[in-house]
């Protein structure tokens, strides 16, 4: 097999060369980060999953006029996808308080907020990806005022669709964070959803039990995370409902 170009290695995917030009092949490793890094394992099968995952999110999103990074998925870890230049911003949609804002503002955790908030967060690691305010993205020209009303509007619309999939495999959208590409069609951008959509970047709660189903479950150590993601799957239909033995090894 040719060696591939690697492009870039974060927490959770390893980018690389496309075969065709302006291709990618987006690689999901089974490294579990939290606290920006501070806490790290690896989770066998996590990436099995996420990838398995994000692709069902993607071809939906496709499928309502949601553009998307994604073209298809190669193997159990790699899937191709297009390449854009990321908008410098992480895209957080909230629904219910959890996590940060519950700690910012005093919430409980779990409260139905009055209507969807979205909020922005800087892309950068060294800084803790600082929540930041449209005045800074326009003045840092981080995105033009143009950019942040299609943002905003691709956000919306990722979480009605979210919310309402979600919902109907008794599954409650706590809050999202995406990340926006740009690309050129004939000179003219155009944003688009890119990295990944998967329990890593989702609050899932089960409506019924309250059971955390995403990343939570390893932050805050409360079970298996990939018995977690693999209930999301499960009931999406995204693998069997009934569990893969592993095969006996006969001498």
């Amino acid at each position: 097999m040719a060696r591939r170009t690697k492009i870039y290695e974060g927490k959770a995917k390893i980018l690389y060369e496309g075969p065709e030009p302006g291709t990618i092949v987006q690689y999901f490793k089974d490294d579990a980060t939290a606290f920006n890094a501070q806490k790290k394992d690896v989770i066998e099968g996590k990436g099995v999953l996420n990838n398995r995952l994000s692709e069902y999110f993607m071809t939906g999103l496709a499928q309502i006029g949601v553009p998307t990074h994604f073209i298809r998925r190669l193997n159990m870890r790699e899937q191709l996808v297009r390449a854009c230049e990321i908008v410098p911003l992480e895209v957080i949609v909230r629904n219910f308080a959890a996590g940060t804002m519950s700690k910012r503002l005093g919430i409980e955790e779990g409260t139905q907020l009055p209507r969807p908030i979205v909020e922005y967060c800087l892309k950068n690691d060294e800084l803790g990806d600082p929540l930041v305010t449209e005045e800074h993205i326009a003045a840092f020209g981080w995105a033009s005022q143009q950019d942040m009303d299609d943002i905003l509007s691709l956000a919306l619309r990722v979480n009605d669709y979210l919310s309402g999939l979600m919902y109907g495999v008794g599954i409650k959208l706590i809050d999202f964070k995406i990340e926006i590409g740009r690309v050129y069609e004939n000179d003219y951008p155009r944003l688009i959803i890119a990295d990944e959509i998967s329990p890593d970047s989702c609050r899932l709660w089960d409506i019924a039990t309250g059971q955390k189903l995403d990343k939570d479950v390893f932050r805050r150590d409360l079970g298996s995370l990939t018995d977690a993601y693999s209930e999301v799957a499960r009931r999406l239909g995204v693998i069997p409902k009934t569990q893969v033995t592993k095969p006996t090894l006969i001498n």
